[in-house]
């Protein structure tokens, strides 16, 4: 058990309901005797969250903050991610990064509302969420507590945590009792998956990991077109129905998971240091990501969808390891958010057996020109400028091979 720390008055906890936050709730209140307030926000995990709030009040809890964060984790966070096409390493999505900041800034809040002296979340010390859970709170409140059971207590396995909750009466629902297969995240932008029947990277994952994504050889033999419109680098409606951030991933998710789009085999590499293997499934963010790519490929100059290009690594890993709130990707955001202002349009995609491809790209804001471009005669274009173009980036290369380089 870890010293008592008497300055802790009051702390906020990241509370789902479940059996791991649950056994901290207890833990809390006997080994840093103060009062916990506890906060559950709906990202979109599909899950029934009022349960939480019963929960809570049965061990004591007074201070309860259950609240619907949809629309605000999509508009705040997703959106903006997604006007730089982040990728980490190449192929994640960053479904799990990009919640962290939001769930701990409405912690630190929360404390402020309620005058809280520390904030606890659930992130196990191997993880790369206890990064991003307290770089958030220290980057909106720098003298805050930070209290992470996992790091302190000597309940090391499931079968402690089930004896602990045993012996303090809390319930175990029947699912949870003994080794779970597979530990699973999930919000409006994604699912994973970690742990257990998946920790042998060589080892196909089984079919019934997969919830949100038909199999795409099961997918419907026929393709289905979808047509998303975007404003400023932002969708705002899919076959012409304008729609809320929220709504409009919920739309594509569906799209995207019955056409098996979104799954993704991934062995990342932790801000800790370790490689952990995790099944995704994001297919909204897969569909929009193509569909966004689509746009700013008619509307965005070439030097500057360069450089978002060469800047997207950086800001991927920000995010990734939990430096949401940090100057750096501030500025990034910046950048990247004034490369939108004339990203407009509609984008037509086909998706099919697990495939998403762009058709079709239309914008009032367009930089194509079919009269430069093409390959009858025109009258905008003197191909004899070609010539000199050649020979002046052609020079420095005839110089050193005359010198013998």
């Amino acid at each position: 058990m870890p010293k008592k720390t008497p300055d802790v008055k009051k702390v906020v906890l990241a509370y789902s309901g479940g059996l791991d936050t649950s056994v901290i709730l207890r833990w809390l209140q006997d080994t840093y005797h103060c009062e916990v307030v506890t906060f559950t926000a709906d990202l979109g995990q599909g899950e029934e969250i009022e349960p939480a709030r019963a929960k809570a009040k049965m061990m004591g809890v007074t201070e309860i903050y259950i609240e619907d964060l949809r629309e605000t984790f999509v508009r705040d966070y997703v959106f903006p991610m997604f006007r730089a096409n982040a990728l980490y390493e190449g192929t994640y999505l960053l479904g799990t990064s990009i919640a962290r900041p939001l769930i701990a800034k409405r912690q630190i809040e929360i404390a402020r509302e309620t005058g809280a002296d520390a904030v606890a979340h659930g992130a196990t010390g191997k993880g790369n969420d206890q990064v991003r859970f307290e770089l958030a709170y220290y980057g909106l409140n720098p003298d805050i507590h930070v209290i992470s059971p996992w790091r302190e207590w000597d309940l090391t396995s499931r079968t402690r945590l089930i004896d602990y909750a045993k012996a303090h009466q809390i319930p175990v629902p029947k699912d949870k009792r003994g080794e779970a297969p597979f530990s699973v995240d999930a919000n409006l932008l994604h699912i994973s998956a970690e742990g257990k029947v998946l920790e042998d990277p060589n080892q196909e994952a089984p079919e019934y990991i997969y919830s949100w994504t038909t199999a795409p050889e099961d997918a419907p033999d026929k393709a289905t077109i979808v047509e998303i419109a975007f404003e400023a680098g932002d969708p705002v409606a899919v076959d012409g129905v304008t729609l809320s951030p929220a709504a409009l991933l919920t739309r594509l998710n569906t799209l995207g998971g019955d056409n098996g789009i979104g799954r993704l085999d991934l062995v990342e590499n932790r801000f800790v240091g370790m490689k952990s293997r995790g099944i995704y499934e994001t297919p909204g963010g897969t569909v929009l990501l193509a569909a966004h790519r689509g746009i700013e490929s008619i509307t965005l100059d070439r030097e500057a969808m360069h450089l978002k290009d060469e800047l997207m690594p950086r800001y991927a890993t920000l995010i990734y390891n939990g430096f949401w709130f940090s100057p750096e990707r501030l500025m990034l955001q910046a950048l990247i958010d004034k490369s939108q202002e004339r990203v407009n349009g509609t984008v037509r995609l086909k998706l099919y057996k697990g495939s998403v491809g762009v058709i079709g790209r239309a914008s009032p804001d367009s930089l194509y020109s079919l009269a430069h471009v093409t390959f009858e005669e025109d009258d905008v274009y003197d191909q004899h400028d070609a010539e000199g173009f050649i020979k002046l980036n052609a020079l420095r290369l005839r110089l050193a091979r005359r010198r013998g380089d």
